[in-house]
């Protein structure tokens, strides 16, 4: 079901050994466009018949009311309403602990530069509703938005025809929990541009335009973010879910197996590797995934995330010949079931969440852990971090300086001007040291 490859002796490229899961975003791009101007030039008519086209229902209306969230948080089974609110909790202690204080630095003199961060005014959040339901990533959106002092927040996510054209109860229940009064029924890349370009009916403005949009989605959101970046802030384009579990002899291979096998049952396209040094334990995870995959409920999602080119156990010499993969493939989701997980662990260059030991699987992570599971895929851990308050965050640099700072560094910066010739840019400035002088 997941292929064994042994690179031991061999010569390989660390970055394309493993191939990832097909995703063409620029060619899902191409095809939204004319969806995109439709809603930009029709407003809500056009989200409503996109809506009734690619979800099979047309919504009601698209703001859900006031009444609709009571109801879905009334009905919430107390145990699910426990289990959220705990992840709420654990969540808002990690991210509250990534708030931001503004610094003031004095250079000279009546020279200051004080730095600021101000929260974005106002963001949409995406919130998947395909072939899972995800209360958690209400959660992981909302909480660092909160946390960053966002003060318009607004949430969309696909109408259910099993719920009479309604986001599904519990989105709109955890959204209650949350605090948040303003949420869509519109899925998909009319969503993105909903919020992109904000839109109205005849009775006014039914959605404000947005300044950022987050939150993970299918190729279709993902191709909006990308058409409306610059028009709108976003996040990290999300392609197919990831985990990489880095391993030794010592790992347990039941819970390695049980790891690849949660990851695959996201998605066809969900890509589940295994890096290790082990020959025995290759052989015992691949026996444990044929027992579990017959008794785990996505059988056919997960058999075919498996059996892709994107899922594999890499048999490899040596620990640095791992660490070489791992830092190159840049993985979403790493897991360390190693001996000593903690000292390699602090090796890890690039992934978007680190899982340290046997005891931190990924599914803690998605839910409960505190992290936030909004996080780069496709090797954008190499350069872009995971959803934080601090994406939420703007630095604005307020420079203040007196005549004397200008007086000692005014020189320079003519030299500077001078250099780049930009000669008005330098005159800016002799002309204040002059009349000071």
């Amino acid at each position: 079901m997941i292929r064994v490859e042994d690179l031991r002796n061999s010569e390989y490229d660390a970055a394309t050994v493993v191939p990832r899961g097909g995703m063409n975003v620029e060619e899902a791009a191409a095809m939204i466009r004319p969806l995109l101007e439709d809603v930009r030039g029709r407003g809500v008519a056009a989200v409503l018949e996109a809506s009734e086209k690619f979800d099979g229902i047309r919504p009601r209306q698209l703001r859900v009311t006031a009444k609709a969230l009571r109801t879905a948080l009334e009905a919430l089974e107390p145990v699910v309403r426990a289990a959220l609110e705990a992840a709420v909790e654990r969540v808002q202690l990690v991210h509250g602990a990534q708030r931001r204080r503004d610094v003031r630095t004095e250079l000279d003199d009546g020279a200051v530069v004080t730095t600021r961060w101000l929260p974005v005014d106002r963001v949409g959040l995406y919130i998947p509703g395909g072939r899972a339901v995800y209360p958690s990533s209400v959660i992981m959106n909302v909480v660092p938005a909160l946390e960053a002092g966002v003060n318009s927040i607004a949430i969309a996510s696909p109408p259910q025809k099993d719920h009479d054209g309604l986001p599904h109860p519990v989105i709109l229940a955890t959204a209650a929990l949350l605090g948040i009064e303003e949420v869509y029924a519109a899925g998909g890349a009319q969503a993105i541009a909903m919020f992109g370009y904000g839109v109205s009916d005849e009775s006014g403005v039914i959605c404000r335009k947005v300044d950022m949009v987050t939150g993970p989605g299918n190729i279709w959101v993902t191709a909006a973010k990308r058409e409306l970046r610059g028009t709108i802030g976003t996040d990290s384009e999300a392609g197919p879910t990831e985990v990489l579990i880095l391993a030794d002899e010592t790992a347990n291979p039941a819970w390695v197996a049980a790891d690849l096998i949660s990851q695959a049952e996201h998605d066809p396209m969900a890509a589940a590797v295994v890096v290790t040094t082990s020959t025995s334990l290759a052989s015992e995870v691949l026996e444990h995934v044929a027992k579990q995959w017959a008794e785990t409920r996505h059988k056919e999602r997960v058999r075919e995330a498996l059996a892709g080119q994107q899922s594999v156990i890499l048999i490899v010499e040596d620990e640095a010949k791992a660490l070489e993969l791992v830092n190159a493939y840049a993985a979403e989701h790493l897991e360390i079931h190693l001996a000593d997980a903690e000292r390699v662990a602090a090796e890890v260059r690039s992934a978007g969440a680190i899982f340290v030991g046997a005891h931190s699987p990924v599914s803690l992570g998605d839910y409960c852990a505190g992290s936030n599971h909004v996080l780069p895929t496709t090797a954008g851990a190499a350069h872009t971090g995971g959803l934080s308050v601090q994406t939420f965050l703007r630095c604005v640099y307020v420079v203040n300086y007196q005549a004397a700072a200008l007086q000692a560094i005014g020189p320079s910066v003519m030299a500077l001007a001078e250099a780049e010739d930009l000669p008005a840019h330098g005159e800016a400035v002799r002309l204040r040291l002059a009349d000071a002088g």
